[in-house]
């Protein structure tokens, strides 16, 4: 009887738990309903992602999110590849968002890349442990010292490769550059030379990030498999770079990354944490710098009065440079002010990141809207820099407009903001500000037809072939 009593006790308690719980949430999401922004789920399983790679592939991506703009406003939800998210083209939105820290957004990827990152990787870690290794990367990428060796680095690899241009030959920039980046930033994140070692670390490379956007299969034989084989050897030898550096620790000022991050007291930063980091930091080799400097190329090639500017500047320079005599340093580059405007306006218009993802851990309002705890949020760059309301003519390659604008007053994120801002943002700039100079001091060219290719990542087709001539 006692034993009956308390079964009846106990599934009264549980239906009446039961009831409150669904009564709660009902209307904790009716309440939900009522703040998240409008949009669509789309199709079962898929959501919209179909539609948006669709777009994505095309001349105008943005398409997607226009569409849904116009409809449901400049923040809206949509469920994109596997989960639920709300996309901005907001600027301010946007801004907050990227301003945030991990008690409200962590870093958020497709799990291929994930799994080719590895947990430690400064593009996944979050709090105090992110923040020591992207304040010791960033104020080493910001120093003198460095900026020097990069400065002498690509000018000297720059000339090497441009001295064997003949006249008429066709020169595919994007191939050029990347060989050209690849072994800058290899130097300065571990020290490598070019050599044997460094041929080998870029075959390694290339395998590595072919899988990066790859179905997330690990099966012997697939591409995400292959990749993180890659991986593997690519860790060995930057562990026994770092295990010589180790032994021969001297004490003298740091001359590469790894560097400045065996030199850290904190204990926290293994030698895991450092060689997977050093893999991540290569990838701006292949995709963002040589990217940039050839869409460089590219809008320049299009746009005759431009080009005719840069070259009157970049000569200006290099006449100042022969009457002085030696190198020429990073400041010099720097106050190129129509050269940095020709950067600023390939950025916004090429958009070589078009947003970033964040996961949100807990449920989140901003301006009104409700991110809520679970959902990812897209940060959509590209509608923000085309966006007519802050960019005349936003699809016109103008380099002018440049002049008088205040970049923090119209939402110019093209390196993502707050604590996770790229690092190496001036080195970007430096890169492509001497690349373009040895260009148009030394080559009139003729650019073959190519076109732009959005997704996955941003390049040219065709790797922007253009037809050189030596100035006489």
């Amino acid at each position: 009887m006692d034993t009956s009593l308390v079964l009846w006790a106990a599934s009264v308690t549980l239906l009446a738990t039961v009831i409150i719980a669904r009564t709660w949430g009902m209307k904790r999401s009716g309440q939900r309903g009522h703040r998240l922004p409008a949009g669509s789920r789309g199709w079962p399983l898929v959501g919209e992602t179909l539609q948006f790679v669709s777009c994505a592939y095309s001349p105008r991506p943005e398409r997607f999110m226009d569409k849904r703009t116009l409809m449901y406003g400049k923040v809206f939800r949509s469920h994109l590849f596997g989960s639920s998210t709300i996309v901005s083209t907001d600027a301010e939105v946007s801004r907050c968002i990227l301003q945030s820290d991990a008690r409200t957004f962590v870093p958020w990827y497709p799990k291929s890349l994930t799994e080719l990152m590895g947990k430690s990787s400064i593009l996944l870690i979050n709090g105090n442990l992110q923040r020591r290794v992207h304040g010791l990367i960033g104020a080493f990428f910001k120093s003198s010292d460095l900026k020097a060796q990069i400065t002498r680095d690509m000018q000297s690899y720059v000339q090497e490769s441009m001295i064997n241009w003949q006249d008429d030959q066709l020169i595919r920039i994007q191939d050029e550059t990347k060989k050209i980046i690849f072994q800058i930033l290899v130097k300065g994140l571990i020290g490598l030379e070019p050599g044997k070692e460094m041929q080998l670390l870029k075959q390694q490379f290339k395998e590595f990030i072919a899988g990066l956007m790859s179905l997330p299969v690990k099966l012997p034989g697939s591409r995400l498999y292959r990749s993180l084989q890659a991986k593997k050897k690519m860790v060995m030898l930057i562990k026994s770079i770092i295990e010589e550096k180790r032994k021969n620790k001297l004490g003298c000022a740091p001359r590469d990354v790894v560097d400045v991050l065996i030199n850290d007291a904190s204990g926290q930063l293994t030698d895991n944490l450092i060689s997977d980091n050093m893999i991540d930091l290569m990838i701006p080799a292949e995709d963002s710098v040589p990217v940039l400097v050839t869409l460089a190329v590219k809008y320049l090639s299009e746009c005759p009065l431009a080009l005719q500017h840069l070259e009157e500047e970049n000569t200006r320079l290099e006449k100042r440079r022969s009457m002085l005599g030696g190198e020429l340093q990073w400041a010099d580059y720097m106050s190129l002010s129509f050269t940095q405007h020709v950067i600023t306006e390939t950025l916004r218009m090429g958009n070589i990141i078009s947003g970033i993802m964040r996961k949100a851990v807990k449920d989140v309002e901003i301006r009104g809207h409700l991110i809520p705890k679970g959902w990812c949020v897209f940060t959509y760059f590209r509608s923000v820099h085309l966006d007519e309301k802050h960019y005349e003519e936003a699809y016109k390659f103008n380099p002018w407009r440049w002049k008088d604008k205040d970049m923090s007053s119209c939402g110019f994120t093209p390196f993502g903001g707050g604590q996770r801002l790229c690092p190496g943002l001036d080195l970007a700039r430096l890169e492509a500000s001497i690349f373009l100079h040895h260009l148009v001091t030394n080559f009139t060219w003729v650019a073959e037809e190519d076109h732009i290719v959005n997704f996955p990542t941003v390049r040219m087709k065709g790797g922007m072939p253009i037809r050189v001539r030596r100035r006489s």
